[in-house]
Parts: structure tokens; sequence; C-alpha cells
């Protein structure tokens, strides 16, 4: 019987997690079995375990260019940025209510706005610009004397757009209100100096980086208030209770100085890479247009708009040729359910829907983005013969 050959899988939505890289692996592996004390204890395995936790902290803050005792261990970026926003909520209600989001943020943070709005607090959501750039002159009207917080995230993780945190943060500072930028996808990408942005809390994620999933931390400027969402031992210093996951906390570290010691080359590589899809997917394919801001966006993002078909269906078509990408359009069995960051940005529903996101990242090869290529344009052509949005039907 003649054995079927495996078909080759490209992984193009780096966004969405990334692998462990074998040599985070390999650094994790003995805090498991070997060196598995709690560093709670105060015996010699907690001793050990202890300082592995705190070398580990130091590398974040190293890398950021803040304290050490301004780094905190989470479960992930969606805990960090809820405890940013309930626990400064908490922390500073008898100042102001008030609390100022944009309008693309991740939905944890637009969901814990949610619930606070639910709970006395008052929510404003800053608009973008069409590249989803928050337009500063508008977040400086919204801050009020009641406000207490803005949080705005570093990059878009649909679109890739930089947002241009360092204003913000000045303009926070003048304001004397509290900022809190959410960095799960540039974080490691590029430098982040704390002493240089007026940031008071900033959330990172591990399995962004290619460290393991369920740790994450958040960065809480000294002096900041800020309420625990977990009570129990006491652990971080009072501020987060639960037994430390030393292994993780050692891989993301460990993930960290791996980005941190090839961040120059793998920008050149990525970004020569994310230029080249953009350029031919722009030149090449009618009606086709980039989401985002075209220079400020993060090196591995290319957010590509497709008129008169639908994102999922091109994504699995694109997923039958073995390449994994991801679309920020869900289709559900009756309804659509439209992207509220293309949304925000001005691009109508209807185009909207149209939208896949390629994100590339350290096992990417060229030969990977020329099969992308070849088989891109036959792809859209073929969903668009079959598309119920095709243009005909437009029309009508």
């Amino acid at each position: 019987m003649k054995k079927q050959k495996t078909k080759k899988r490209i992984y193009m939505d780096y966004a969405a997690t990334t692998p462990v890289d074998p040599r985070v692996v390999k650094t994790m592996i003995p805090y498991f079995t070997e060196k598995f004390g709690n560093p709670a204890s105060i015996h010699s395995a907690g001793t050990e375990a202890n300082k592995a936790l705190e070398k580990a902290r130091e590398v974040f803050a190293n890398y950021l260019s803040c304290e050490i005792s301004e780094i905190f261990f989470t479960s992930s970026a969606t805990e960090s940025n809820n405890w940013a926003l309930k626990g400064v909520a908490q922390a500073y209600k008898n100042k102001g209510k008030k609390i100022i989001v944009s309008s693309i943020e991740h939905d944890c943070v637009l969901n814990s706005s949610k619930w606070l709005s639910q709970n006395g607090f008052e929510v404003e959501y800053a608009p973008v610009d069409g590249f989803g750039t928050v337009i500063l002159k508008e977040l400086e009207k919204m801050i009020t004397p009641d406000t207490i917080l803005v949080s705005i995230m570093h990059s878009n993780n649909e679109i890739g757009t930089l947002q241009p945190v360092e204003e913000i943060g000045k303009l926070c500072k003048a304001k004397k209100v509290l900022f809190h930028t959410d960095a799960s996808q540039s974080f490691g990408k590029m430098p982040i100096n704390m002493k240089k942005l007026n940031i008071d809390l900033l959330t990172a994620s591990s399995h962004k980086i290619y460290g393991p999933k369920g740790v994450a931390l958040l960065y809480i400027r000294t002096g900041t208030l800020i309420e625990p969402l977990l009570h129990g031992g006491g652990h971080e210093r009072g501020k987060r209770s639960s037994t430390v996951n030393v292994a993780g906390i050692v891989g993301f570290a460990k993930a960290l100085e791996i980005c941190v010691n090839e961040m120059y080359d793998e920008k050149l590589r990525l970004t020569k890479l994310r230029d080249k899809i953009i350029k031919y997917t722009l030149k090449n394919i009618s009606n086709s247009h980039l989401n985002g801001h075209p220079k400020d966006r993060l090196i591995n993002n290319v957010n590509m708009r497709f008129d008169f078909i639908e994102g999922e269906a091109l994504m699995m078509e694109l997923d039958s040729k073995g390449i994994e990408v991801s679309t920020v359009s869900a289709c559900a069995s009756s309804t659509l359910q439209f992207s509220h960051v293309l949304l925000a940005c001005g691009i109508e529903e209807k185009y909207a829907q149209g939208t896949i996101r390629i994100s590339l990242g350290r096992f990417t090869k060229e030969k990977d983005v020329n099969y992308l290529l070849e088989v891109l344009p036959e792809a859209v052509k073929k969903m668009r013969k079959i598309s119920p949005l095709n243009i005909e039907n437009w029309r009508m």
C-alpha cells in the first residue's frame, strides 16, 4: 500500500500565537523536574526557584529600561489588561470615574471597559483615522478632570498600525492622567524604553514572542496605585496572588533574550518579506487594498482587503493549499460579524468582510512567501467567481 504524502503546512498566523522556540524549551525543562521548588518557600529548593524568578524579572527590566520591582507576572495578556483597567479604576475611583480607551482595542480591553461602564464608571472611546491611528487632537479634547486612565494599544493586533505612544504618554502626563498600553504585538519586535515613554502600565505576553502560553506580565510604574484582581497568599509583592509559574516565566525571559539578540536582523528580514507580499498583491490582484498604516506598522503584519469576496472563504481556500492565515471577519451561520477595527477605520461592512491577516515570524522562509504569492491570485479569482458578493450582485 502506497504511503500518502503529508501535505506541507505553511504557518502565517504568528500574530495569533507563535511556536515555542526549541532554545526556550531547553531552558524550561529543568524547572519541571529538577528545579521545581516553590519560590515562596524558604528552603533550598524554594530559594533556587526564587533566584530564577528574580533573574527573569531582571531580563524584562533591562529590556524596558525600568526597575525590577516594576515587573509583575500574570497568566495572560487578558489578565494583565483586565488588571490594569479594573485595578486602576478601583484604586482611583475617589479621584474620578472616567476611562478612555481607543475604538480599536483588543476584545479583552473592550470587554473590561464594558464591565466598568456597568459598574459605575464612564467609558469613552477615542476615534482613529483611516489608517487606525488614534487622533491625538480628539483624544486631548476627551480628557477631563474626571479622567483617571487612558488605555491605548502600542500596536494593533489586526491591522498592525503602530500608535504614537510617546506623544500619547506626553499628553497624559501633562493632563495628570495614567496611561496604559497593551504592547503584546510589538513587545520583543522593537525597543521599548520606559524611561523615554511616559507609560504607567504596560502589558506583554509570552506566547507572542516564541515563549510558552500561560505567562504574561504587567509593568506598573512605581507610585501607580492598583488594586489586586486575585486575593490569596500575597504573591508578587502582595499585588497578584497565585503560585508563580516559574518554568513558564523562565521560558518567557529566555524568549525575550533571543528576541533582543536577533531583533535587528529579524526586523530587516521580516520587513523585506512583509513589503514583498504587500507590493506584489497590490500590483497583481485587482481591487485589493492594504489595511492599516503603510509605514508605521508591525514588521510582520500584512492585512489585506479584497473586494467582492468573504475573508473566511479565502482563508479556507488558502488552508486547503497548505497556507494558514487568519481573518478578522468571522462568518457565522446566519449573521456576519464584522471587525470592529476595520469599521472604526471607516471601512464599510461590505468591504471589511473581505479581509485576511497574514502574519510572518521567525520560521517563515522566503520560499514560503513565494508559494503564498503563487497561490493567492488564483485563490482570490476562484473565490470571486463563486462568491455571493460578486460585482453583479453588488450592483443590484
